[in-house]
């Protein structure tokens, strides 16, 4: 599909704003009840929907959970299953980090452990970015490097922080599993090389792990690291090239801004932290007139869902709503709303259940939605897509695809 739209696409005034409320999609908490954007008191959200057409997307496939990086691909237009990149490389490429040919970059999260090694936070009850920066430096003094290959290590946000494993002459492998078992009350897993070439990777890992609980024993909190999210050098297909767009990132954590980076968007600085959206708007404003896309990422609708409140998650839907008519207020061509996956309080995980979507143009036809909900949605004539339908169908509500055949 990539090569075909990058056949039909042309380049015009039209802009396009695709807001991404990460993890989104909810449930509710009782059988029966509410989910966090149903709960929420949306007049903004709910007055553009009735002028909009909704529908429901799938990022990767039926029943599959999507991570934040496939998700995110899939809205893009990329295909999750055949364009794969692990967070590792997405994260280090977001704050600014050179990754060669042979270097693995990995995701880690600092977590609590108890007892015998359990796991009781994934997250190490999401520390300060300060606290973060001082337990980098504190791992950094003592993991230079292991059997001689240089290790490198960045505070990235709260709990967040990624480790480069950099290659000398010799390409270290990306595919091996896990670290992180993706749930409390277990001891982290070991690393465990999937081919040959990850085997030193892997010992790597491994060897890591052991040394930063050692240096870490003492912390009550952040004490352990959990690590996923493997990934070499990555390449895409432009995304500027494929849809003949000047496209911009308006986003915060490091992980957003480096997909974006990979796929060719530029990248604007953003004042304040991810809970000033302020800055974000104004960076929005400010750039207004430069690009003709703009990818607007929300990440807190997420982070509350991870943590299982869900009405700090309903909180952070309101907050959307209230600043919404300030994006409307550009007047973009095209408008949509949408999210990268679920994730339900209930669950304080991602899921497999669809996103809701918006899309607002002058071209939508009548659509009984009322609501930018989940139950709404499904009513509405966009039906139930595919993740990689969503740059297609904006391209063409901005009038940017040309006929097909003849």
């Amino acid at each position: 599909m990539i090569d075909t739209i990058r056949e039909l696409s042309k380049k015009t005034d039209e802009k396009i704003l695709m807001v991404v409320l990460d993890g989104v999609g909810g449930l509710p908490m009782d059988l029966g009840g509410d989910t966090e954007l149903a709960t929420a008191k949306t007049p903004n959200l709910d007055a553009l929907a009735q002028q909009s057409q909704l529908g429901a997307v799938e990022l990767v496939g039926a029943g599959i959970t999507p991570g934040s990086g496939p998700g995110h691909l899939s809205l893009f237009g990329y295909d999750p299953i055949k364009f794969v990149v692990g967070r590792g490389a997405l994260s280090a490429v977001g704050i600014g980090v050179k990754l060669n040919a042979g270097d693995v970059a990995v995701r880690g999260n600092f977590a609590t452990l108890e007892g015998d090694r359990m796991v009781k936070d994934r997250r190490a009850g999401r520390p300060s970015d300060e606290k973060n920066a001082e337990i980098v430096t504190r791992l950094k003094a003592g993991i230079a490097e292991i059997d001689g290959i240089p290790v490198e290590i960045y505070t990235e946000s709260e709990h967040r922080f990624v480790v480069v494993f950099r290659a000398q002459g010799t390409p270290l492998g990306a595919n091996l599993s896990d670290v992180d078992p993706q749930e409390t009350g277990v001891q982290p897993m070991t690393a465990v090389a999937h081919d040959e070439v990850s085997q030193t990777t892997a010992k790597l890992v491994n060897s890591f792990v052991q040394q930063a609980e050692a240096i870490l024993k003492d912390e009550a909190q952040v004490n352990g690291v959990l690590f996923r999210g493997y990934s070499d050098v990555p390449h895409f297909p432009n995304f500027d090239e494929i849809y003949k767009l000047k496209a911009a990132c308006i986003a915060s954590y490091p992980m957003y801004k480096g997909l974006a980076s990979l796929v060719g968007m530029d990248v604007l600085d953003v004042e304040g932290d991810e809970d000033a959206l302020r800055g974000k708007v104004e960076a929005l404003k400010k750039s207004w007139g430069e690009y003709d896309f703009f990818y607007f990422h929300i990440k807190k609708t997420d982070s509350t869902g991870e943590d299982g409140d869900f009405k700090a998650k309903v909180k952070k839907i309101e907050l959307f709503d209230a600043l919404l008519p300030e994006l409307l207020a550009l007047e973009p061509d095209v408008l949509c709303i949408v999210g990268d996956h679920s994730t339900p309080s209930k669950l304080a995980t991602h899921s497999w259940h669809p996103v809701p979507l918006l899309i607002r143009s002058k071209y939508g036809r009548k659509d009984p939605a009322t609501r930018y909900t989940e139950d709404e949605a499904l009513k509405g004539s966009l039906g139930l897509r595919k993740g990689t339908d969503l740059m297609p169908l904006l391209m063409a509500n901005a009038l940017k695809l040309q006929k097909y055949g003849a």
